[in-house]
């Protein structure tokens, strides 16, 4: 035998016996150990495992580029859940955000969040496990950012470390603080008319030009808050600025968040526009503090869904909107309101956009069955000269009764009856039809009429309390018809515009 075979066969003999040696007393034990009890042991060490398992990254599956009509593109080879961010990554190694709005068998339904230029077939899709969270903190009061929580004020990067679902979290309908005090808004028919409850959910219906945006920018001034959300969705770029320094300025931005997704931001965007900015109120409002949540506008954030619903094959229903649509505006517009009993609020103003003035427009009527009140603006109203341009007969506050007194109730309603008998005799009065002293309901509305006109004229920079509202309908009111003061009937207030 030779020196290299021995050394061999006497490391082959010492093989096993390696392996027996490395094996502790208890695992030879194991061997002869009740079957209950080697269960229970090999139990314990997969689970010291576990961890690791858990740790481990899964393996990412890229897919491709298949098919792109419009914003909506088609990938393969790849699986996502829908909400989920993917990267496309075209052969000069540039990258596009997207977002998976839907699947159909093995394809991806993608809609991208930015610019798309350069794109080319099959492109890479990488599935990314992050889904949109919204940034939150006291970091956020006075900084202006988009629908992705990008700032856009030049300030630097956020000061924020938490972060939420943009998605919200359901409350319980039987957990909501009730509404149970009035909102001072600094707006006199507002708060005297249609009295506004903390924690309430209004809409603000107009046609386009009537003046919305005019009278969103007083209540932001005015509304007594502790902190400030505005959305501005798919509304006109320039707004964006003007908003901020013309309404809130320096004082009020100290206390205001600004989300802007303004109409050339893609629906994707606009979409998480509105929900981010939901998302930043419910967070402030989880902190104890009351919240004015002032979007502008809840058509758009319909429009931005319908377009997303439509790309992707679902049917229209109702005037072109798809039945999507109308479970969205619900699910957003329930996140608004009081929280838990004891906690914050927020008090939410949506605008709706009523195309041509139809106020039974699919979204407008939709929006108004889920609000807790909405205030209609006339264009008839301010083609006349009055501003704010608020149709009293047409708008109507769901909490009022539960918020105010009687004797305030009782004001109001016999307000709004004379301007009311007013207004159905307008067009006799006019031509010179109406004979005096043939109705005396009539005669009355007609002295009282330049007084009412007077209360509901407000300028834009004149703030008027909750107090000094309820003094001013009290003192209409309660004085005699004809000893009414007599100014221009609709006599328009200094300062007053009529901008959207």
């Amino acid at each position: 035998m030779s020196v290299n075979q021995a050394k061999n066969d006497q490391s082959q003999s010492s093989q096993p016996q390696t392996l027996h040696d490395s094996a502790s007393p208890a695992n030879t034990s194991d061997l002869n150990a009740p079957q209950a009890n080697r269960s229970s042991i090999w139990r314990d060490r997969l689970r010291k495992y576990q961890p690791k398992i858990e740790e481990s990254k899964a393996v990412c599956v890229e897919g491709k580029l298949t098919r792109m009509v419009g914003l909506t593109m088609e990938a393969m080879g790849c699986q996502a859940p829908v909400g989920a961010r993917c990267i496309i990554i075209d052969p000069d190694k540039s990258q596009v955000e997207a977002e998976v709005v839907g699947f159909n068998g093995e394809k991806l339904f993608l809609m991208p969040t930015g610019e798309i230029h350069g794109i080319v077939p099959n492109s890479r899709v990488i599935p990314t496990p992050n889904v949109y969270q919204a940034p939150v903190g006291p970091g956020l009061l006075g900084r202006v950012i988009d629908g992705a929580g990008v700032p856009l004020d030049g300030k630097g990067r956020l000061q924020t470390e938490e972060f939420v679902s943009i998605h919200g979290r359901p409350i319980n309908p039987l957990a909501r603080d009730p509404i149970s005090e009035p909102l001072d808004v600094g707006v006199r028919a507002i708060n005297a008319l249609l009295t506004v409850g903390r924690g309430q959910r209004m809409g603000l219906f107009a046609g386009s030009g009537v003046g919305k945006s005019v009278l969103l920018g007083m209540m932001t001034r005015f509304t007594d808050a502790d902190v400030i959300v505005v959305g501005l969705i798919g509304e006109r770029g320039r707004e964006v600025k003007e908003f901020i320094q013309n309404i809130l300025g320096d004082e009020g931005m100290e206390r205001a968040v600004v989300v802007a997704a303004p109409a050339d931001s893609t629906p994707v965007l606009r979409l998480q526009g509105a929900s981010l900015a939901t998302s930043i109120a419910e967070y402030f409002r989880d902190q104890g503090q009351n919240v004015l949540l002032l979007m502008d506008s809840l058509t758009r954030y319909a429009q931005a869904q319908r377009e997303v619903a439509l790309a992707i094959g679902e049917p229209p229903a109702t005037r072109g909107y798809p039945p999507s649509v109308f479970a969205k505006l619900p699910q957003l517009v329930e996140r608004a309101g009081n929280g838990d009993k004891g906690g914050g609020s927020i008090t939410a103003f949506y605008t709706v956009l009523t195309e041509g003035d139809d106020q039974q427009d699919p979204i407008a009527d939709s929006a108004r069955a889920i609000l807790d009140g909405h205030i209609v603006l006339s264009r008839q109203i301010a083609e006349s000269g009055r501003y704010p341009a608020i149709d009293v007969e047409a708008s109507i506050s769901r909490v009022m009764t539960e918020i105010v007194d009687d004797q305030h109730l009782k004001m109001t309603q016999r307000f709004k009856q004379i301007y009311s008998t007013y207004q159905q005799s307008h067009d006799l009065i006019s031509v010179g039809a109406y004979i005096q002293g043939s109705d005396p309901k009539i005669d009355e509305s007609i002295a009282m009429q330049p007084s009412l006109n007077a209360f509901l004229s407000q300028a834009i920079n004149e703030a008027v309390a909750y107090e000094e509202s309820l003094s001013g309908l009290s003192a209409i009111m309660g004085q005699p018809a004809a000893s009414a003061p007599v100014t221009g009937e609709n006599e328009p207030s200094p300062n007053s515009g009529g901008d959207e």
